[in-house]
């Protein structure tokens, strides 16, 4: 049975091993052991088995037969899988949350838009462009399907810091971005989809240049 402090530790377990996945401190393919990951966090099994299906619902651990929990791979299918599944939901979301963006809306888009142009570093402009994504198709009023785009954003920030020890990164403004948000505050909700489509794709192109990553 999970208790409230088993949750809590659940939630602690999770948010750690995926800032590690993400950042790349975890490798494609390395294995998770439950009793490594309850001796460090000083917790029962419960808690890390609950952990790791939260981070399995995230796209960031698989379950591999025979050889345990590892971290997802971040080759060129599973880029192409999450480039995919983002351009067909994330598209499906912004066209019922278009109608529905009101100023205020558009400010905080804007605002994420803004801090991604000022960011000094990857950590800062990856939170900002997570930010900008969010907000986009925060007001479509599903939230099924906000909590598989979560899990995909997360996917791909994997790709983006991938990317960066790759090719490394420089401040740079996101013109795909300005020109979504332009697209909206015109109301023009279906060029907006397509060129949310086309950044996607972009990303893809981009990270699939540089598998295999692990």
């Amino acid at each position: 049975m999970i208790t409230a402090d088993n949750m809590t530790m659940v939630a602690r377990i999770a948010d750690s091993i995926a800032e590690r996945i993400i950042s790349g401190a975890l490798a494609p393919g390395a294995p998770l052991r439950q009793d490594h990951v309850a001796r460090e966090f000083n917790s029962s099994h419960v808690p890390v088995r609950e952990a790791f299906r939260h981070l399995q619902a995230q796209h960031l651990v698989v379950a591999v037969p025979r050889r345990g929990v590892r971290v997802a791979p971040l080759d060129t299918r599973s880029v192409k899988e999450i480039a995919e599944m983002r351009a067909a939901l994330e598209v499906v979301a912004l066209r019922h949350s278009g109608p529905r963006l009101t100023t205020a809306h558009l400010a905080q888009i804007e605002l994420a838009l803004i801090e991604g142009d000022n960011a000094k570093t990857i950590e800062e402009f990856e939170m900002a462009n997570r930010a900008f994504h969010q907000a986009l198709v925060a007001p479509c009023g599903m939230p099924r399907l906000l909590a598989s785009l979560d899990g995909l954003q997360l996917a791909n920030s994997r790709l983006v810091f991938a990317m960066a020890r790759s090719v490394g990164w420089r401040p740079r403004s996101n013109q795909d971005h300005r020109l979504i948000l332009q697209a909206l505050r015109t109301r023009n909700v279906d060029h907006a989809c397509n060129l949310l489509t086309r950044h996607i794709q972009t990303i893809e192109r981009l990270a699939r240049a540089m598998a295999d990553f692990g």
